[in-house]
């Protein structure tokens, strides 16, 4: 009943017709405004992963959550290829940023905005290809924020000042610590983790997802602190063997926090995850996990749930991270949750 009166009441809104807001209203989240920003060439499919995030925040725990896309600007559709992602000055009132893009060449003016927000100290959530969302090739403005940067000081761009870790192209098979399309991932408690808010209500081990695991450089810098470490299956099936040997001695980290200050002197609250493509997030335990990052991210872990909801909201069929397909004309309007929809379970 809870969710039928949620659903009932959850209107989508456009913002200038860039992206799809869901509209929390009940719930710890409440008050709170979430924005994720979706856009990696159609790979792992953020388009697809971050709207069903943004429904169970906004529905199961009251969070106002905003998801912007990369748009085609002759025709408003999301594609997931184009350099321009328009809406982002709505992070002038966020209060966290999901970001889930890859290698995305932005104008100045767009990027500022990002720039404003990352040196703000507020909080910061990445997922998958987060680590590398910026290779700058047109201006040389913010060319310190892409993933191979040499700037003095920005060695690593983005990914490796903010979150930790960048594309570590040179390890592993270009970057890719398991072999893409070949093995997948489960996600083990890294030692001494185990107590930590982000992880309540998930079984160790129980997170198993396609994808496989990222190469991160070691050791990670004192700062983050490991929360999930990714062990190496030998197949695409939860129930395959690990890979024995070196590769999975020692276990790299899938999921850590960091913090950063940036030029505001404000030390800020960051997740980084190298998981979450569109199927990964079929996954319970792994939607948990982003659900619990996010209360912690914004201050809120006193109120994770013993074990939060995550129950998928609407249909959620997404495309395979093997396929780099995406559906082509749909403008973010088209994702609005119906006034009157609802979800059963």
């Amino acid at each position: 009943m809870q969710l039928l009166l949620a659903l009932c009441f959850l209107p989508a809104l456009s913002v200038s017709a860039a992206g799809v807001t869901y509209q929390g209203f009940h719930g710890p989240g409440h008050g709170k405004h979430v924005v994720l920003i979706a856009g990696d060439d159609a790979e792992y499919h953020s388009e697809e992963a971050l709207p069903q995030l943004a429904k169970i925040l906004a529905v199961h725990h009251g969070f106002k959550c905003t998801v912007l896309f990369s748009i085609k600007p002759a025709d408003g559709t999301i594609d997931p290829h184009a350099q321009n992602i328009p809406g982002l000055d709505i992070l002038n009132d966020a209060d966290l940023l999901i970001l889930f893009i890859r290698w995305r060449d932005l104008p100045d003016d767009q990027m500022k905005l990002l720039v404003d927000y990352i040196q703000s100290g507020r909080p910061i959530i990445t997922m998958r290809t987060g680590t590398h969302p910026f290779a700058f090739k047109t201006s040389k403005t913010y060319e310190r924020y892409s993933w191979n940067s040499t700037v003095p000081g920005w060695e690593g761009g983005f990914g490796r000042k903010v979150l930790g870790t960048t594309w570590e192209e040179s390890l592993g098979h270009y970057g890719h610590h398991g072999l893409h399309g070949k093995q997948s991932t489960r996600a083990w408690f890294a030692p001494g983790a185990e107590d930590s808010p982000i992880l309540r209500g998930i079984r160790n081990g129980e997170i198993w997802v396609p994808t496989e695991v990222y190469e991160v450089h070691l050791p990670q810098p004192p700062t983050c602190q490991a929360l999930l470490l990714g062990q190496v299956l030998s197949g695409l099936n939860p129930n395959d063997s690990p890979v024995p040997g070196k590769l999975n001695d020692p276990m790299l980290p899938v999921a850590w926090t960091n913090r950063f200050t940036g030029e505001s002197g404000k030390a800020a609250r960051v997740f980084v995850t190298t998981m979450g493509a569109a199927d990964d997030l079929l996954n319970e335990g792994l939607r948990r996990l982003l659900v619990n990052a996010t209360y912690w991210a914004v201050g809120l872990e006193k109120q994770i749930p013993a074990k939060a909801d995550v129950a998928l909201v609407g249909d959620y069929h997404p495309h395979s991270y093997l396929s780099e397909t995406f559906t082509p004309g749909v403008k973010p309007s088209d994702l609005a949750l119906p006034p009157t929809s609802v979800q059963r379970r």
